[in-house]
């Protein structure tokens, strides 16, 4: 080392074996080549005459090295080195264009700067950060094909579901304040909201799954992915089929039941979000509940592989209407149960679980699972209410089935139903 006195100031921190961890820093340093080689291989593969495995390497390594430099001689330094990666950059895409090339894309050269910045992240922030960004810009530029075809699949009816959903929790929910609007303190318009985006969210993600998975799909996952977008949606819509060909009365009985276990799903998650003390109090009856009404649904099932196909129909899910009919039902059954358990105590809770499981589940339980946070007794107890909502669900689903699709099919599925209607009596009673 040389002598101290011989050591510019900007120099000495370079120099000086404490100011720096060096095994911390050399774990960056090469944590930038590897995502570099990462990104690199995969650009090799696909795009000839471009920065490949080599460079991609050399250019994430440089944002590392630059970001250590500027810490110590200031940020112009990453800056400078930035702009001359920008024109080393822009000159070979420059000459593609007057050459033979005049769209030569510039797929590559974003994802070249973005590397650099990845490096310099690896160095200055959480190294997490910088691992999961290269990590994203990889996957991102390997699915090229993958996500054209989702773009070319995607009609305009997808499109505008997707843009009804930025519409609904990126421009609604931010403006809505926070703030108790009613006697008992219990209705929020954000948080209302907020149940909104959770179950849009969830139903547009089985809708998308639907739209390239359904139509190819068989009864099993047919009743899947009905049951993800809605259960009460793809039991009309089985129901209507099966009133047309009556050969598709198993494969409409499966599906219906499925969806119907399905819709235990989405209630397990939607009580994961609001509150993961309601949900680990409330799974082991509900699962007990889901399997009850599975083993039907399979044992129907072996009869169906020999019905003809069919499929449960999915609409999309973030209509505008659709999301303010819901955070209607959501606030009303909110301040019910408010109201209710001030006034009435348990046995309005059942009757007002009952009434709404008729219509909708998750209204209730995102209710429920909102008030166990604050009530040790819906905490509790919380999951019979959720168990009665149920029944009424899978009572008001026979009714359905046996209007809409015929008495033999309404026959079915209540006969299906009564076993998990028993479970549920069982367990409300001496569980």
């Amino acid at each position: 080392m040389p002598p101290q006195e011989f050591v510019p100031h900007w120099l000495a921190p370079l120099l000086s074996a404490e100011s720096t961890d060096l095994s911390g820093v050399f774990l960056r340093l090469g944590m930038c080549v590897l995502l570099g080689f990462l990104v690199g291989l995969q650009r090799e593969r696909t795009e000839t005459g471009m920065p490949g495995l080599r460079t991609f390497p050399l250019i994430t390594l440089a944002g590392g090295v630059f970001a250590i430099l500027g810490k110590m001689l200031g940020a112009w330094v990453p800056a400078a080195a930035l702009l001359a990666l920008v024109g080393l950059l822009f000159f070979p895409q420059w000459l593609r264009m007057r050459q033979k090339e005049p769209d030569p894309g510039i797929t590559t050269s974003m994802a070249a700067l973005l590397m650099y910045g990845v490096g310099a992240l690896l160095v200055l922030a959480r190294m997490e950060i910088g691992v999961v960004v290269g990590g994203v810009i990889a996957v991102l530029l390997q699915f090229k094909p993958e996500m054209h075809r989702l773009s070319d699949q995607l009609g305009a009816d997808d499109l505008r579901a997707i843009m009804q959903f930025v519409l609904i929790s990126c421009i609604i929910l931010p403006v809505l304040p926070n703030t108790p609007v009613d006697p008992y303190g219990v209705i929020r318009p954000f948080n209302v909201w907020m149940m909104v985006v959770l179950i849009v969210a969830i139903s547009l993600g089985g809708y998308i799954v639907y739209k390239f998975m359904g139509r190819g799909a068989g009864v099993l996952l047919s009743g899947l992915l009905g049951g993800a977008v809605s259960s009460t949606a793809a039991t009309i819509s089985a129901a209507r089929q099966v009133k047309e060909n009556a050969d598709l009365l198993p494969a409409g009985a499966v599906i219906i039941l499925l969806a119907s276990t399905v819709m235990f799903a989405r209630i397990f998650l939607e009580m994961l979000v609001v509150n993961q003390d309601f949900l680990l109090r409330s799974a082991a009856p509900l699962l007990i509940m889901a399997a009850a009404t599975l083993l039907p649904a399979l044992a129907y099932w072996r009869r169906a592989r020999q019905s003809p196909p069919l499929i449960a129909h999915a609409k999309n899910p973030t209509q505008m209407r659709t999301a303010i009919l819901f955070a209607a039902a959501y606030a009303v059954v909110l301040f019910l149960l408010a109201a209710v358990r001030q006034g009435l105590g348990d046995r309005g809770l059942f009757a007002l679980a009952f009434l709404s499981g008729l219509h909708d589940m998750d209204a209730i339980t995102l209710s429920l699972a909102r008030t166990a946070s604050t009530d040790a007794a819906i905490l509790n107890n919380g999951w019979r209410y959720l168990v009665v909502a149920v029944i009424a669900n899978m009572m008001a689903k026979s009714v359905f089935a046996g209007i809409l699709g015929g008495w033999k099919l309404g026959r079915d599925v209540a006969q299906a139903f009564a076993v998990s209607t028993a479970v549920g009596i069982f367990l409300i009673l001496l569980f």
